[in-house]
């Protein structure tokens, strides 16, 4: 039976700079749909599962568009609601050497902020579902899409569907303050959180993202006490150094529990670091949810994300193949012919 993995979330249109070019240089943008969730959902289906994903859009040209994306990449869009105001957008200036990228929001009023699960039929959505997963971005646009995700997050759980979330704290969209209150909450019913940072209220020592500074010692401390605080059953970091803002040294670490699962680390030159993070978690729910050993879902997980830096656009259009030869060693950058 082909495994179901149902995500929530918002799906947005994306606006890119062509050339790595700054915003006040671009008359022109290039365009395409994505989001954390919808992300997840698609590459679930590059794997050979089933990706179900919900949403609300506008109910115009637009949504549909958005709605379209995903149904290009297998994605169940069934459940989608249509309604609301409009459609969230993003703008993305791509960084190099050591210019960082920018991401600029037009997301205020979208659809997806008074989206309530009385819109649709959750039994429904769930139902065949082995894993359930969401990110912190979703709770953070309203105070509405904050309890709808406490509510799925207590249905799924309620049915013993694994449920999972990605922190991914976005500065831009709430504060630290509001978004540990409501994480912290919402994490009560969280099997594998994806992340660690300063929002639930852990500090790993020694690290400094912006310098690129990394420990492992000082991440193996708070996911003990994240475990001990939430009782999550897999708690899972990338670790990153940023070298520039075109190369980067990327690798992870995962605990289960009992062990720490330290991955091997690839030196990246990036082509778009948009949507790695959802390719990292992505890699992490396929490879629990098919059984793989904490260890090998640690690899995999961090191959499809490095292969990820090398694709534009939002979603991670690596085959399950070229994943699975990155993480045994057996690729090659020599042209396929």
């Amino acid at each position: 039976m082909i495994k179901k993995v149902v995500t929530l979330g918002e799906i947005m249109l994306r606006l890119s700079t062509q050339d790595h070019k700054r915003f006040v240089q671009s008359e022109t943008f290039d365009a395409t749909y994505g989001g954390a969730e919808a992300n997840v959902a698609a590459a679930m289906c590059n794997y050979g599962l089933q990706g179900t994903f919900i949403t609300k859009v506008p109910d115009n040209a637009i949504g549909q568009s958005a709605i379209n994306h995903l149904r290009r990449f297998g994605v169940d869009t069934q459940f989608i609601v249509k309604g609301g105001n409009r459609l969230g957008i993003y703008f993305l200036e791509p960084g190099a050497s050591l210019r960082a990228s920018q991401v600029i929001y037009d997301r205020a009023g979208s659809s997806i902020v008074d989206f309530s699960i009385d819109e649709f039929d959750i039994d429904a959505v769930l139902e065949g579902a082995q894993w359930f997963h969401t990110s912190g971005i979703t709770p953070a646009l309203s105070n509405q899409a904050a309890a709808l995700t406490e509510s799925v997050l207590k249905a799924a759980k309620a049915k013993g569907i694994t449920t999972s979330i990605d922190i991914n704290y976005r500065k831009k969209i709430w504060s630290k303050e509001k978004a540990a209150e409501v994480l912290g909450r919402i994490c009560q019913h969280v099997d594998v959180c994806i992340g660690a940072d300063t929002t639930l209220g852990f500090e790993p020592k020694g690290n400094d993202v912006v310098d690129g500074r990394i420990t492992i010692a000082g991440f193996k401390d708070i996911f003990k006490q994240m475990k001990e605080k939430f009782g999550f059953k897999f708690i899972a970091t990338s670790l990153r150094e940023s070298h520039s803002a075109s190369d980067n040294s990327f690798s992870a670490l995962v605990y289960d529990g009992t062990e720490f699962h330290v991955t091997k680390k690839y030196d990246v030159r990036i082509v778009d670091r948009v949507g790695t993070g959802d390719s990292f978690a992505s890699g992490l729910i396929y490879g629990l949810v098919t059984g793989m050993s904490t260890q090998d879902t640690a690899e995999f997980a961090v191959a499809a994300s490095v292969i990820k830096h090398t694709i534009p656009g939002d979603l991670n259009h690596a085959s399950l193949n070229e994943v699975l030869d990155l993480m045994k060693g057996e690729g090659s950058v020599r042209v396929q012919r």
